[in-house]
């Protein structure tokens, strides 16, 4: 008789695995404006930077977008560390594989594929054609050129950090904690997926209506697909990292291959 490959627990995954007792109410929720507010800040200081080195004009900086959205998941995994610290936790720790899953959580993943590629790609060019008119108008806002070695920087450390801060904190960190906090698994996944589509509104932060609904309605269904998953099955977590960190290695390079002179399309 074999015996099964122990499991190792889902470490403040899970409402059940976590301490009350060591949650700040503030801190969680705070928390769900963290990304909005950081993309907006490095946005103006990169704009300035541009003005005072006389590289550019203040608007330039919304092409700098992958920076931007650099150094805010750097920040994201730093205070992500600290807040497990606070709870006994170990980042690692929560986020990792399950080797005894592992065939079945790739046929669940696998079945998540096939969905969230109607999800994220229908919203996306249907939402611009409806608010913009067309689909390309809406894509050259968001994708324009810069400096080829910043295009590189971007390109390098833009799909690798965004893998290990954005999802991990609005599923990973911050879902189980509203949960625990206020007893309520609809409140839990709503907040964190309504404020994970609400954040790239400000990635980049263009002010223009009809850029930021585009960007609001291109992420929420996603989000709530990853939502959904995420909370029916937990350990999918590094799957997802790892997915999401592909995927934006293509977006980046799309911003490479601009900046490199190349047509857009």
């Amino acid at each position: 008789m074999t015996s099964k490959t122990p499991q190792p627990p889902l470490r403040g995954l899970t409402a059940s695995t976590i301490d009350a007792s060591k949650l700040e109410p503030k801190t969680v929720f705070g928390s769900l404006f963290m990304r909005l507010v950081l993309f907006a800040f490095f946005q103006i200081c990169i704009g300035a930077i541009l003005v005072i080195f006389k590289q550019g004009v203040f608007r330039d900086a919304t092409g700098y977008w992958l920076i931007t959205a650099t150094l805010t998941n750097l920040v994201v995994i730093c205070w992500i560390v600290v807040q497990l610290k606070k709870e006994g936790l170990r980042y690692f720790e929560v986020f990792h594989f399950y080797p005894g899953q592992v065939k079945k959580d790739l046929l669940f993943l696998l079945a998540v594929l096939l969905i969230s590629g109607p999800v994220a790609f229908i919203p996306n060019t249907e939402g611009a054609k409806l608010i913009f008119g067309n689909a390309q108008a809406a894509t050259e806002l968001l994708i324009t050129p810069i400096p080829l070695w910043i295009a590189w920087i971007g390109l390098i450390f833009f799909p690798i950090t965004i893998a290990f801060a954005e999802v991990p904190l609005y599923f990973g960190y911050i879902k189980p904690r509203i949960q625990v906090l206020t007893k309520k698994t609809w409140l839990a996944i709503a907040l964190p997926v309504f404020f994970l589509a609400l954040q790239h509104c400000a990635l980049p932060l263009i002010l223009d209506g009809r850029f930021i609904l585009w960007r609001f309605v291109m992420f929420l269904p996603f989000a709530l697909l990853l939502g959904l998953v995420l909370h029916w099955r937990p350990r999918l977590m590094p799957y997802i990292m790892i997915i999401h960190a592909i995927m934006d290695f293509a977006t980046a390079y799309l911003v490479l291959s601009v900046s490199m002179g190349n047509p857009l399309y």
